[in-house]
């Protein structure tokens, strides 16, 4: 899989004349060059349902009268660059209209994507349906007549589904359709299917041929669904809805399942479909380098004008960043992240228990990252297959009850000295009524009031002393024998009713404390709120702050630490191949602008920036990649120290052994 990737949509209108009349092999290549791209992924059929070249298993565009797929795949391999071809697997516009059949149908009959076919969009196809003999001859056709690079089928994955076919598939079985867990096996079922069919169609062909399905989302906890992909393409474009946040989460649980894999966002101000949009190059820039610093390769999606040139201005701008990328990949290929914490994520515990997460937002989740990266802490995501014995301390955020299995998975972890953070209603049994780990609590009820506040017993760095506000759900405990308390609980007067209220918010604190809010016992430490999904809603830094207090009593020694400020991120990956390890120091302070828009514009130098790495032997070498800039350093025993004079979106430091 190459480096420096970009996802070419290509979604045209019926509607609109003059397909690819202005597209040039000359102008074509030059736009990849002056991109430094390697690969870019080109379109065999579009979401409106048409080809882009001659096809008797689908219909060519109205509109186009040559081989556009052919001239772009003959015109990037002649420069060197890959070409994996895109087919729409869940859309086809055209033939929605004619085999509405086929559509996926909610319980009250409606389409999904467009709700109805007087509303402008797509609607979206059931593969339970004989469509999916039309998507296969579709990818059977492109892969035995192309010289494709891979493979990436979009819009596909496990869909909730009433349509007649999955209707009657159920009942055949003897099902009820008004059976949920029974539909949720069929839906299951139909999407492995169509996995394999479409696997089966590529790789009978060309044997090994990269093949990717695109949900928008890599469920943590499925393995099994990850496995269906050759590689994966960690779809995350900041101002696109995603965030920020969202690609670090996918990212560091990527790495840990040993498939190569890539971060794609966009060169657009907003999202997918944009024409006209372009983001600040700062932003692009920083993305790349936070894919790089995740051990990821990097895809920026564009989208092609129907008339087929290459806009001159997203080339120009894809550039700016893939040319450093292109200048710091020798320090980027076959990577290991280096971590002391894991996150048992939460969206991974719903999948283990339901097949599926509740959604693919889990504050808790998204919450706890935000609090490792602002706090410089080197982490992994994990499911409850990863193997905890990698790490020094494992948090369980809000809501993760410890059942028999995950247990006995704890016990030689916590039996060689691993430790857990446990929040919430984590670190409970499944049925709530205690404590399944050694925490130093005893649990007594969930805490019905709501807000209710903790006094630490600790400083809170930046912050004075106080009864500081908790909004997250809580649970009362008591101190277990043997049990250390490191901050009290209060409660409110009374949670804010109709008849009992006070003040614009919630009711003020008693000043009285009613039992440990945060205690620490053989296991590890709890904290008696759902403090990450509280940080993802509200962002207090009292919590930020507690959390770090409990690490770092549990962690005893950081790896790393740096002085970047709040938004700065590090990790540290290292290359054993080339005995080395790579120090990645990144730097970029998002705005929100507009309506649920994060951008990056201005990037600040920062000055001096100090950082100490623990290190398993004695380095011979430190220095800035890829300029070469030799750092001085001082080595005392495992600890190796050093400071980089000016750090601008992204540095990378190199410690050779």
């Amino acid at each position: 899989m190459r480096f420096r990737q970009v996802h070419l949509d290509f979604h045209t209108s019926e509607a609109i004349r003059g397909i690819g009349k202005h597209f040039r092999k000359e102008q074509f290549q030059e736009m990849l060059k002056k991109g430094h791209v390697d690969s870019i992924t080109v379109f065999s059929k579009c979401h409106h349902g048409w080809a882009y070249h001659p096809s008797e298993a689908n219909e060519t565009h109205p509109e186009l009268d040559f081989d556009l797929l052919g001239a772009m795949i003959e015109a990037a391999h002649e420069i060197g660059v890959n070409t994996p071809v895109y087919l729409s697997a869940g859309l086809d516009e055209k033939l929605a209209r004619r085999r509405t059949e086929w559509l996926i149908r909610g319980q009250d009959e409606r389409t999904n994507w467009a709700k109805d076919f007087l509303t402008p969009g797509y609607h979206q196809f059931c593969m339970n349906t004989p469509y999916l003999d039309v998507l296969v001859a579709q990818i059977e056709e492109v892969v035995t007549r192309y010289d494709a690079d891979g493979i990436f089928l979009d819009i596909v994955g496990i869909r909730e589904c009433y349509c007649q076919h999955c209707v009657a598939s159920i009942r055949a079985e003897g099902g009820d359709p008004r059976d949920k867990a029974a539909m949720k096996k069929l839906w299951e079922r139909t999407y492995l299917n169509y996995a394999r069919r479409t696997n089966e169609a590529v790789h009978k062909h060309k044997p090994g041929l990269p093949v990717f399905h695109n949900g928008g989302h890599i469920t943590k906890g499925r393995r099994d669904l990850a496995f269906l992909n050759t590689h994966l393409e960690l779809e995350s474009l900041p101002t696109g809805g995603w965030g920020y946040d969202h690609f670090p989460l996918s990212a560091r649980y990527a790495q840990t399942l040993g498939i190569p894999y890539l971060g794609m966002t966009g060169k657009f101000h907003t999202s997918w479909g944009e024409f006209g949009g372009y983001k600040h190059p700062n932003a692009l820039r920083y993305e790349a380098a936070l894919s790089l610093a995740n051990g990821a390769r990097c895809s920026v999606g564009d989208q092609l004008h129907p008339e087929g040139a290459m806009d001159e201005a997203t080339y120009a701008l894809i550039g700016a960043a893939y040319a450093e990328v292109e200048a710091k990949e020798p320090w980027c290929i076959d990577t290991e992240n280096v971590a002391d914490i894991a996150l048992l994520s939460l969206e991974a515990q719903q999948a283990y228990l339901y097949g599926e997460p509740e959604s693919r937002h889990i504050h808790a989740d998204a919450g706890a990252v935000r609090m490792l990266l602002e706090g410089k802490l080197l982490f992994d995501v994990v499911d409850r297959e990863a193997d905890f014995a990698r790490y020094r301390v494992l948090i369980l955020p809000d809501a993760v009850a410890v059942d028999d299995e995950l247990a006995r998975r704890l016990e030689p972890f916590l039996r060689a000295g691993g430790k857990v953070l446990a929040t919430g209603a984590s670190g409970l049994t499944p049925d709530g009524g205690a404590f399944a780990l050694r925490l130093g609590a005893r649990w007594l009820e969930a805490n019905p009031y709501r807000p209710s506040y903790f006094r630490p017993a600790f400083g809170i760095a930046g912050l004075p002393e106080a009864s500081y506000v908790m909004y997250g759900a809580g649970q009362r405990v008591a101190l277990a024998e043997g049990g250390i308390e490191h901050g009290s609980r209060e409660n409110p007067y009374f949670n804010r009713d109709v008849f009992t209220f006070c003040s614009h918010q919630h009711t003020p604190s008693t000043l009285s404390s009613d039992g440990p809010g945060m205690t620490e016992g053989e296991d590890g430490m709890y904290f008696a709120w759902n403090v990450f999904e509280d940080y993802a809603k509200k962002g207090s830094l009292h919590l930020r702050e507690s959390v770090l207090y409990a690490i770092d009593r549990l962690l005893a020694r950081r790896t790393v630490r740096v002085s970047l400020p709040a938004q700065g991120v590090v990790t540290l990956q290292k290359q054993p191949a080339a005995r080395r390890w790579v120090n990645h120091l990144l730097y970029a302070s998002p705005v929100r602008r507009g309506e649920g828009i994060e951008v990056i514009e201005d990037v600040i130098p920062l000055r001096d920036v100090s950082a100490s790495v623990v290190v398993p032997a004695p380095v011979t070498d430190v220095y800035l990649a890829p300029s070469g800039e030799k750092l001085p350093f001082a080595q005392d025993g495992d600890v190796v120290r050093y400071t980089v004079p000016e750090l601008t979106s992204h540095a990378m430091v190199v410690l050779q052994f």
